[in-house]
């Protein structure tokens, strides 16, 4: 680039590069305004970044750059708009910024800064927007934001900061219109006297600051976009003042998380014209279930107490496209209107008391993304109509009396990564693929608690590419994402995380968040017969592998020593013989193993995660010996020991948002 040191203006914005930025960048000493951001460039941010003295905007925003700091930051005082969103930035914010007095934007959302907001950021006197959420900044809030007066966006959405603000701290800044102090750990004292009528928010964020009851200054707020009050204490019923808060304005509203049994107006009558996001899970809503307005995009109301059966008035929300009313008491049959939601992407109906068939309401041109009807009393055949939802990713339908033969054609849905019909009544062989690639893209498949037969699956085995290998380094979660259909002021994308339940290492077990890379098989409790396959061991993604509670035959294969990511191996109750092979003990991430109750016989080996297992790992293989088991081997240079009272093994190191609801 040494012949473009005159250049003043470079806007790369997301142009799809990548690899390092260019050493000569360090030349371009005339930049004024420079955006590389929502490209993969990678490696660290140069340092002779400092030396672009002539900056006015910058943004790197979006990028896969190593983890650094903005110790490269504090030279380029003609800074206006610094925008740095999700770089791998860590650290405390430098003293150095605040030699960039010019600012009036200062981005650095959605990175690992830590450390307190300084005080001393109350020098950059121009700043109209200080946006920081997504980071791990800790401590109070200080008192001197009071005297950014231009401020108009103040976003610390999501980080450790604590402690009680009093929120007259911003009754100073007249042009606030974004304040969100949502997902932290304060205590927001309002004192209901205070007269707000002269702000005019837009966006307001009040989750989890410790608040218990609806703020007074809501009255008076004709023009707020997005209202927070969730996970906070607020209790009873939601009072009828609320529905004249910004009739024609708010897009969002979230009100999850308290204790709120109800409304003190007719639910079926709310009054926002351009609500689209309504969230009023895990609460103490009693009576029918509410029906939002038809704007509606997004509507959660999971864990609550609610009643009765699925209006038909909810088939008139023509717009909606997340629907999530599970864990609450719901009742009677599937109105077959729900075909005519042509936009859903997201139907959640998991642990109610739903019943009937399942009706055919997947019609051509199927958007959905995640079907769980999981926990109900469904009975009768799975719809064929699946088979119109081509994009697909999870469907559950556990825990219900579905009659049918094994669904193979469900094999056709090139998405999907999720199958679970545990606990029904499938029943018939799974038979080979067809010649068209089948489930190239499942992960997980809990087929559990059938009555289904034949032997295990191996040409399948074969073809399930997603669980023959993975990327560690991609630590997100199994999410859809779709884009509002009409955006609030900064624009918004919903997402919904999927969730599911398996019984992993004997306990029942709920994943609220499902890693990218999670890969599990549970084939228990059917009637699978003959040898566990060889092929089996070509499955080197494998988290967990349950193939107990049926009647295989033949050894355990030492291939499956190769599953190194293994952390649950559940072979119990068949009818294996000959020796645990040895090659077993160099899993090293075996948390779990259960080959209890077969016809095992020889040596238990020893060493590594073998030490962690206690005697009902191995119970009813009356001819095995060895530590744990009290029986000692002929000839063995390894004398059993007394059974050991140690927990088992430690857990795989990464986290999967799991919580133990029931015994297995």
């Amino acid at each position: 680039m040494g012949h473009l040191q005159s250049l003043y203006y470079l806007d790369v914005e997301s142009c799809n590069f990548s690899g390092p930025i260019p050493l000569s960048f360090a030349n371009l000493t005339k930049l004024m305004y420079l955006s590389l951001s929502e490209n993969n460039f990678s490696r660290p941010i140069p340092s002779s970044f400092a030396n672009l003295t002539k900056l006015m905007y910058l943004s790197l925003s979006e990028n896969n750059f190593s983890r650094g700091t903005l110790s490269w930051v504090g030279k380029q005082t003609k800074l206006t708009m610094l925008r740095l969103i999700n770089i791998s930035l860590y650290g405390d914010i430098p003293f150095s910024i605040g030699n960039l007095t010019k600012l009036t934007s200062l981005v650095l959302g959605r990175n690992e800064l830590t450390g307190p907001i300084p005080s001393w950021l109350a020098n950059l006197t121009q700043l109209n927007t200080l946006w920081l959420p997504g980071n791990k900044l800790c401590g109070p809030i200080p008192a001197s934001i009071s005297s950014l007066l231009n401020l108009q966006i103040l976003d610390l959405y999501s980080n450790n900061l604590s402690g009680i603000i009093e929120f007259d701290l911003f009754q100073t800044l007249n042009n606030l219109s974004t304040l969100d102090l949502s997902n932290n750990n304060l205590s927001l004292v309002i004192d209901p006297s205070t007269n707000f009528t002269f702000q005019k928010f837009k966006v307001l964020g009040l989750g989890s600051c410790n608040l218990s009851d609806f703020p007074e200054f809501l009255r008076n707020q004709d023009q707020l976009e997005v209202l927070d009050l969730s996970q906070n204490n607020i209790h009873g019923q939601v009072p009828k003042w609320i529905s004249n808060l910004s009739k024609d304005t708010l897009v969002i509203l979230g009100m999850s998380g308290n204790s709120l049994t109800g409304f003190d107006q007719t639910p079926n009558a709310f009054p926002w014209r351009s609500l689209q996001v309504l969230f009023l899970s895990d609460n103490k809503l009693q009576g029918a279930l509410p029906i939002p307005p038809p704007s509606i995009f997004y509507y959660s109301v999971s864990n609550n107490t609610l009643t009765g059966d699925i209006s038909q008035m909810i088939c008139e929300l023509s717009s909606l496209s997340y629907l999530d009313v599970s864990r609450n008491n719901l009742s009677g049959f599937l109105p077959h209107c729900l075909g005519d939601l042509r936009n859903l992407s997201i139907l959640n109906l998991h642990y109610n008391n739903f019943h009937g068939n399942i009706p055919q309401i997947f019609m051509e041109g199927c958007k959905l993304k995640m079907i769980t009807l999981s926990r109900n009393h469904f009975e009768g055949p799975l719809p064929r109509s699946l088979a119109n939802c081509t994009i697909l990713e999870v469907l559950d339908i556990g825990n219900n009396h579905i009659i049918d033969i094994f669904p193979s054609w469900l094999g056709i849905l090139p998405e999907l990564r999720v199958l679970i019909l545990q606990s029904n009544g499938i029943h018939g062989f799974i038979g080979k693929p067809e010649t068209i690639p089948r489930f190239s893209k499942l992960q997980v498949i809990d087929v559990s608690n059938n009555n289904i037969s034949g032997k295990l699956p191996s040409e399948y085995f074969q073809i399930w590419k997603a669980m023959q290998s993975f990327d560690a380094s991609h630590l997100t979660y199994m999410q859809a994402n779709d884009q509002m259909l009409k955006k609030a002021s900064n624009g918004w994308l919903m997402s919904y995380i999927y969730s599911m339940t398996l019984t992993n290492k004997g306990i029942k077990t709920e994943y609220s968040r499902i890693q990218d890379f999670f890969v599990a098989i549970d084939l228990s409790g059917n009637k699978f017969e003959g040898e566990i396959p060889k092929i089996g061991g070509n499955l080197k993604a494998l988290y967990m592998l349950n193939l107990s509670n049926n009647v295989l035959t033949g050894f355990i294969p030492s291939s499956l020593a190769t599953l190194t990511n293994l952390e649950s191996l559940d072979l119990s109750k068949n009818m294996l013989v000959g020796e645990i092979p040895p090659q077993l003990v160099e899993l090293t991430f075996l948390a779990f193993l259960n080959v209890s109750h077969n016809n095992l016989t020889g040596p238990i080996p020893q060493g590594k995660q073998f030490l962690t297992f206690q005697n009902n790992s191995f119970d009813g293989n009356v001819e095995l010996c060895g530590s744990p088991l009290s029986k000692r081997c002929a000839n063995s240079d390894h004398p059993s020991t007394p059974t050991s009272n140690s927990k088992q093994g430690s857990e795989f190191p990464f986290e999967f948002g799991w919580k133990v609801v029931a015994m297995g």
